[in-house]
């Protein structure tokens, strides 16, 4: 698990190199979010859900960046072995920098 910065993030999403997964609440998500992004709440965390053989970056993010350790945690636990990037942040840093968001 490592943590990247919001450029990073932006910058592989924009090359088509990221799955991003969303960790906050559908409420959240519904008041913005990153195009393409994959909605799987941490209270409700599914490791199936997360798309791990793409070739892609994988991308973890919540608001402020503290939820999505958790359920990097769990979907290590689930046995996912690849690197786990954690947004530095979250959705407020995608925003602050530039990033698209879906409303």
């Amino acid at each position: 698990m490592q943590q990247i910065d919001a450029a990073t993030a932006i910058q592989w999403q924009s090359k088509g190199e990221a799955v991003i997964v969303d960790v906050r609440e559908p409420h959240e998500h519904a008041a913005g979010h990153i195009p393409g992004a994959i909605l799987n709440p941490l209270s409700r965390f599914d490791p199936s859900r997360v798309p791990t053989d793409s070739g892609k970056h994988l991308v973890f993010h919540c608001q402020g960046g503290m939820r999505c350790g958790p359920a990097a945690e769990r979907m290590m636990a689930a046995g996912y072995t690849g690197t786990i990037n954690r947004l530095r942040g979250g959705f407020a840093a995608w925003a602050n920098a530039g990033g698209k968001v879906e409303r």
